[in-house]
Parts: structure tokens; sequence; C-alpha cells
């Protein structure tokens, strides 16, 4: 089933409920089988570091109850010495573990980091019209911060804290099982505690990453050019503030009660470790007292320090495992995301269009969006290769949903887009992206200079290519005049350009491909019709003549088409030249002469 998202957030959504931690934390065990080497590693050295320490206790014992009573330097020389030795090995492999854990943690991070940007990249337009962009870089950027701690820490955090409480449980077990029986209470409280404090900190934390996403996108919104310039006419910008600082505030309450959520809980543990040493001196009264014997003084010494060596591994066992409880929260978004499917799906043997003359035809071609009903009906028709074909229609009619399909944003839900006879959907992505060139309406560029926007169509285009696209757009002495001519740089999104150099600009990038078919979606509306004049004259004067599909509502752009198709609510009435209808006297008379008298016919 494909994955929707939700219009406000861009969260997708499917209709189930959330999963749980236990199905995300398999998904975060499968993202280290490439390490297994490492991981076999860090436990080797784990077993090292807890054999070492768990050592240390019996040492003592040894020295307390044999060596000194007795005066054996030469035991009490081998004992201290075995002490500094399990201390050596257990801080090496300390070190080691960490480093180790550090490296498999962030190579994680990074092939997680780019594999759900690489699938973000690849989904469908729908996707991206209902997803809210500061919720895709919050996710991309301070949820995947947010799993550091948890990829890079957390695996060696376990494994040796956790083996440590295992090995100081049977340390104590086996000094003196009687005395173990006061400890084990505490360490069920222990466990019972995390699990609280866990779930209620991966609650806040879902709560306040959504808030980073609300805020993220709030930025990008009305920081960005265009926000400002809105922002300033609409004389918004305390009221844009006040709402910043509102969600701020918001913000700042939910980290702040993240941040102090299970401190209580988390104290009377505290205070209830401090208590484990009389308690155990009060256990030893009791057994003594039941069985009429102290345990020795090296064996009490000895579990003391025991109980003492468990409160840090349990301590750093119960803190990872609320870090590993919230933590899911931002691993969950993420894999709601990886698990948004794909409409749009190379073949699996991919056609490559060569030597492609241009021929496009629809059979019978249908479409809808998921959230409305069809936007194409019964679509046939026939773009011969070379020609140039006028779109024209009321606004909704369909007509960018037909140039969409074409450069398959979108896949027909009925009948077939074919170029040269060859079905869209059969064809590879480069292959099709070489054979389309797309101009939208409201192109876009990069901050970066003239020169770099323009080489994103073909980084290896030399100079005279690169002047020759701009010379067929008009835009080449428009260039030349700006402070650093081609090395200008545009600023964010090209507002150094005005509308129609901006769209002048961006058919110089799609015509750099030198794509056989182009479709121009409104891509000179905002020229002036002298101007656009001199650009279509350019374009069929080009070296090499390539299939035009123009969507237009201006009278200027489509007359002189080979054809001109009328759309209305997504059905093809009416075809034929300019003057062939006009004089039928249909629809297209009709916007015609709406048109002369200054309405707004082809965008009403």
């Amino acid at each position: 089933m494909t994955v929707t998202t939700d219009a406000g957030t861009g969260t997708p959504r499917g209709g189930k409920a959330s999963p749980s931690a236990a199905p995300a934390a398999r998904r975060v065990a499968r993202l280290f089988r490439p390490h297994r080497g490492k991981i076999l590693l860090i436990i080797a050295l784990v077993v090292m570091d807890t054999a070492a320490s768990a050592s240390w206790p019996f040492l003592l014992r040894e020295i307390l109850d044999a060596a000194l009573p007795h005066g054996d330097i030469g035991l009490l020389t081998l004992l201290a010495a075995g002490m500094v030795l399990a201390a050596v090995v257990a801080n090496a492999s300390g070190v080691l573990q960490n480093l180790l854990s550090n490296r498999a943690g962030h190579e994680v991070m990074h092939e997680l980091r780019s594999r759900t940007y690489e699938h973000v990249q690849g989904l469908p337009v729908s996707f991206f019209t209902a997803a809210r962009s500061g919720d895709l870089q919050a996710r991309l950027t301070s949820d995947i911060a947010g799993m550091e701690t948890t990829l890079t820490s957390t695996l060696t955090s376990v494994l040796s804290n956790g083996a440590s409480v295992l090995a100081t449980l049977t340390a104590m077990l086996l000094l003196d099982w009687r005395m173990a029986l006061f400890v084990l209470p505490l360490l069920a409280a222990f466990v019972a505690v995390s699990r609280w404090v866990g779930a209620e900190q991966r609650s806040l934390t879902d709560d306040r990453q959504q808030r980073v996403a609300d805020m993220t996108g709030m930025i990008e919104e009305s920081l960005s050019v265009s926000g400002v310039l809105l922002r300033r006419s609409m004389g918004r910008s305390s009221s844009t503030a006040a709402r910043f600082r509102e969600a701020s505030r918001q913000l700042a309450a939910v980290s702040l009660k993240a941040g102090l959520s299970g401190q209580w809980r988390m104290s009377a543990l505290g205070i209830l470790m401090a208590s484990a040493p009389p308690l155990l001196y009060w256990g030893a009264g009791v057994i003594a007292q039941a069985e009429g014997s102290l345990p020795s003084t090296g064996t009490l010494v000895a579990f003391v320090a025991l109980q003492q060596a468990l409160v840090w591994p349990a301590t750093q066992l119960l803190s990872t495992g609320v870090q590993l409880q919230a933590s899911m929260s931002y691993f969950q978004r993420i894999f709601e995301y990886l698990d948004v499917e794909n409409d749009i799906v190379e073949s699996e043997r991919p056609v490559v269009l060569r030597e492609t003359r241009g021929e496009v035809r629809f059979d019978g071609v249908g479409f809808g969006y998921a959230a409305g009903g069809a936007c194409l009906s019964e679509v046939d028709l026939v773009v011969p290769a070379g020609s140039h074909l006028a779109v024209v229609g009321a606004t909704g009619s369909g007509k960018t949903t037909l140039g969409h399909l074409v450069s398959r944003m979108y896949d027909a839900r009925e009948g077939t887009v074919r170029i040269d006879g060859v079905d869209v959907r059969d064809v590879s992505f480069a292959s099709l992206a070489d054979t389309v060139g797309v101009v939208a309406q409201e192109p876009f560029f990069f901050n970066e200079s003239v020169r770099q926007n323009l080489l994103y169509a073909k980084p290896d285009a030399d100079e005279e290519e690169l002047y020759a696209a701009a010379r067929t757009a008009r835009i080449h002495e428009v260039v030349l005049a700006l402070p650093e001519g081609y090395d200008t740089v545009l600023g964010e999104r090209g507002h150094r350009l005005s509308g129609g150099e901006r769209q002048r600009l961006a058919l110089a990038r799609t015509l750099l491909r030198r794509p056989p078919v182009l479709v121009l979606d409104e891509a000179t509306s905002a020229l002036d019709v002298e101007t656009e004049a001199a650009v279509m004259a350019s374009l069929e004067s080009a070296a090499h003549r390539v299939t035009r599909i123009t969507i237009a509502h201006r009278l200027s752009t489509v007359r002189n088409a080979d054809r001109i198709i009328v759309l209305d609510h997504g059905r093809i009435v009416e075809s034929g030249r300019h003057e062939e209808l006009t004089d039928r006297g249909g629809r297209y008379a009709e916007l015609i002469a709406a048109h002369e008298n200054g309405a707004l016919a082809w965008t009403r």
C-alpha cells in the first residue's frame, strides 16, 4: 500500500497506528549488520573488560583474608600486581570499545542519512506537494543528530554495563549468595524505573521533534526572500515574530519537561543505592544471628565493594535504557519516511532512447490525483516530431498535468504516454531526463553563480555551449551586464533577477541539455510580448528542431503553434490551428473573445 502524508505536516500516514518501539529496535539492530566484524570485536573487548573488573573483588578478598593476616609478602605482591593488571586491561579495553563503537556508529549514521535522503529524493512529486519542507529538514538533520548517542555509544554502553551488572551479580552469588539476596530488589527497582522514565521520555521526544519541525518550517518560510517580501508588504512582521516567539516558548516548555522527566524517581534510586552498604552490614548481622557466624572480613569488604561497583554500571544501564527508548522516537520518524512507497519506479529493464526524433503520443490517457477526481480523461493525442503543440484551457483543466505525464513526474492511471513509440514508463530515468526538458513558470535557482546554475543541467558543458544556450533564450546580453557576468551570484532562488530574466535563464539551462522534447509550462508568462516573440523566434531557428509542448494563457504565445488543443475538465474539446479554431466559434473562440475584452480568460 502506498503511504500518503498528512497535508499539514508532511508526516507519512497510512491509516495505521505508529509501530511500537520493539519493531523499531529490531530495524536499528539490522543497521549494524554490515559492521558485524566490529561488533564481534567489541563483544570480545567487553568480555575482557568484564573479566578483569570482576576479578578485582576476589583478589581483594584474598589480600584481606590470606595475604595480610599471614604476612605473606610474595602472595601480597602477586595479588596487588594482579589488581593493577586487571585495571590496565579493563581501561585499555574500554578505550578500544569506545573507538570501535564510535566508528561503527558514525558509519551507520552516514549510511542512514544518505539512504534517507536518496529515498526521499526519489519520491514522487505528490509526496512533496503534501509534505512540509521544515519537517523534511528536521528529520534529515536534527532527528538523525539526535540518534548520534544511540548509534555511537549506546551499543558499547549496553554491552559493557550489562556485562558488568551480570558479572557483578555472579560474583556476589559466588562470594555469598545469602547477602546477594539483599541486592536483587535494588536491581528490580532499577528496571522498573527505567521502563517508566523511558516511556515518558519517548513521548516527550516525539512531541519535541514535531515542534522543532514546525519551527524549522516557520524559519524557512518566513525568512526566505519570498516570505520577507510577503511579510513586509502585508505589514505582518510583528505578528510573525509573535508566532515564532510562541512556538519557541512551547518548544522550551517541552524541552524543560523532557529534561526534568524522571528526576525525582532517579533521585529516589540514588538514595536507595546509597543506603545499600548499611543494608548489607545489617544483612550480615541477620545472617550471623541466624547461623552463628559472620561472613569473613574479606568477603564483607569485597561484597560492599561489589555493591558499590554495581551502582555505576546499573545507573549507566538505566540512563542508557531511558536514552534508547527516547531515541526510538527519532528512529521511528526516519523509518516513517523510509516506508513511504514510491509510485514512480524505474523499469527492471529500462530502455535508453537513442537518436530520438521526439514524437509524443497519448493513447487513452487518464489521470487523477489522490485528493480529487479525474484530472485527465480519454486523452488521445499525437505530437509529431519537431512540431509545436500549444495547450490552452481554464485553470484546473489539466494542462500542467499533461506536461507532467510526458516528463513522468506522474504516471498515467489509464492508457500510455509514448515517446517515439516507447512507453515512458519503460524508459530509464537518465534517458528520459535527457529526452524531455521542462521549464516551469516559477523556476528554481541555487544561491550560486549564473554559470554554476547553468552547469547544473550539463556539468561538462564548455563556454561556447553555455553562451549558445543563453543566446537562444535571449539572456546572454543580460548576464554579461551583471556585475560579474556569468560569475555573478544569483541570491536565494535567483531573486537578483527579474521574473522574466529568471524564466529566460531557466530556458537556457534546459536548452543546454539539447532535449528533443521541450515542455514549456507558462515558461514565458513574465516576459513582455516583444521579448517573448524574440525567444520563440530563436527556438524556431535553433540548430536542432525540438518538439515543443507549450502550456500558455497568452494569445501571442500560442497563435503560431502548428496545432492548438483546448482542454476542458480534462478532455480535449477542440483541436486545430489558430485560424481554424477562431472561425469555428467554439470554446477557443470564446477564450479569444474574452481575452480581447481584457478578461483573464485563460486562467479563469
